[in-house]
C-alpha cells in the first residue's frame, strides 16, 4: 500500500478537485483506491455525496422528500446510513478520553473506490492533539495513540477494503491536525498556483515537513512501544501539480510566467532542502489547465468532469472539452504511478 497526501498550506489553488478526479482516474487504471478525508472543511466528502447523503452522514434533520419531477441521482454501491462513521466519529473516543479509536467502514462509491468521509467536527481533535505532541517525545502512551490515530484508522480502512493506494485530502495550514495526518502518509504531492502566494507557502512548507519528520523519525519514533502502531513519518515529496488560472485582463500571461519560472528552484531549495537557486522541471508531475467551465455541469451530475456526457449538459465542443479533460487526467495519474513506483 502506497499513501499520497494532497497538500498546500496555501489554499485555494484546486487541491480536493484534484483529489477527486485523481481518485476515480486511479481506479479507471485498474487500482483499489482509498480516499480519506481529513480536511475539516470536507469538501472532498461534499463532492463524493450528494446533500442527503451529508444529511445522513452527519446526523443532521432530514431535507424534504426529493420531488418526484427531479430524480435523485444514482445511489452509491454502498448506502449511507446513520450508522455510518467518519473521521470526526472515528477519533471521538480519544477526544473525549473514553477509549481508543472506533473505526469506520468506508463508503463504497464505485467498485474499486471507497470514502473515508470527513466532518466539520473534525477540528474540535486539534487541541487534544496539540496538548498530547510533546508527551510523545517521553513516550507516553495516551499520547501516542491519539497521535497516530488517523495512521491506525486509515490503514485499517485500508485493510477492510483491499486498497493499494490511499489519496489523503489535507486542510491547508500547517496545525496539530495536519501535522498528524501527514505523519501518515508516504508521500506528498503539492497543487501549486503560479502566483506569489503558492511560493510564500512553499517556503513554510518544506521546512515544516523537515522538522516533523525529524522529530518523529529520531525523537519519538524510538519510544514507539510494539503495541502501537506507528507511522514511519517518511513524507517523501513527490512533485508538483501546476493548477492554471483562469487568465484575465488583469493578470496577464506575462506575470503568470514571471512566477511559474521560479517554481523549480524554490521547489528545490524549500521543499527538497536542496542549495542553489537553478533548478529544472523535473518535479513538475503535470501542468493541468483550468477546467471551470465543466465544473457546474460536473457538480449537478455528481460525476468527474471527464465523464460528462451530452445528457448531463456537455454538448457540443464541451465534448472535445471534456475528452482533453479525461486524457490530462490519465496522463497525470500514470505519471504520478510511475513516481509511486519510483519511491519503492
Amino acid at each position: 500500500m502506497t499513501s499520497v497526501a494532497l497538500f498546500n498550506n496555501k489554499g485555494g489553488v484546486g487541491k480536493t478537485t484534484l483529489t477527486y478526479h485523481l481518485a476515480h482516474m486511479l481506479q479507471r487504471l485498474g487500482h483499489r483506491v482509498l480516499a480519506v478525508d481529513l480536511d475539516p472543511q470536507s469538501n472532498l466528502t461534499a463532492q463524493f455525496l450528494d446533500e442527503e447523503d451529508l444529511a445522513e452522514l452527519w446526523h443532521e434533520p432530514q431535507s424534504p422528500a426529493w420531488p418526484d419531477s427531479t430524480p435523485r441521482q444514482a445511489k452509491l454501491v454502498g448506502p449511507v446510513s446513520s450508522t455510518t462513521g467518519t473521521i470526526a466519529t472515528a477519533v471521538a473516543p480519544i477526544r473525549e478520553g473514553l477509549g481508543d479509536i472506533d473505526t469506520p467502514a468506508p463508503i463504497e462509491i464505485t467498485d474499486g473506490l471507497w470514502l473515508l468521509p470527513g466532518d466539520l467536527e473534525l477540528s474540535a481533535f486539534e487541541d487534544k492533539l496539540s496538548e498530547t505532541w510533546p508527551k510523545c517525545f517521553t513516550g507516553d502512551k495516551a499520547a501516542l495513540r491519539t497521535t497516530t490515530a488517523f495512521h491506525r484508522i486509515i490503514d485499517a480502512a485500508r485493510t477492510t477494503v483491499e486498497a493499494n493506494l490511499v489519496l489523503i485530502d489535507v486542510g491547508p495550514n500547517l496545525g496539530a491536525i495536519n501535522r498528524a495526518a501527514l505523519l501518515s502518509a508516504d508521500t506528498v504531492l503539492t497543487p501549486l498556483a503560479a502566483d506569489l502566494f503558492s511560493l510564500r507557502g512553499l517556503h513554510n512548507l518544506g521546512p515544516t515537513l523537515r522538522s516533523w519528520r525529524g522529530t518523529w523519525q529520531d525523537i519519538v519514533l524510538p519510544n514507539v512501544p510494539k503495541s502501537i502502531a506507528a507511522p514511519p513519518g517518511i513524507m517523501q515529496p513527490l512533485g508538483y501539480v501546476i493548477m492554471q488560472p483562469i487568465m484575465r485582463l488583469d493578470r496577464p500571461v506575462r506575470a503568470y510566467r514571471r512566477w511559474l519560472d521560479r517554481i523549480p528552484a524554490v521547489y528545490s531549495s524549500a521543499v527538497l532542502g536542496e542549495p542553489g537557486e537553478a533548478a529544472d522541471s523535473s518535479y513538475e508531475v503535470a501542468t493541468l489547465k483550468n477546467y471551470q467551465s465543466l465544473m457546474p455541469l460536473a457538480h449537478d451530475a455528481r460525476k468527474p468532469m471527464f465523464d460528462l456526457r451530452s445528457a448531463d449538459g456537455a454538448l457540443g465542443s464541451t465534448q472535445t472539452y471534456v475528452q482533453k479533460c479525461y486524457q490530462d487526467f490519465q496522463t497525470l495519474a500514470r505519471k504520478l504511478l510511475d513516481r509511486l513506483e519510483a519511491t519503492e
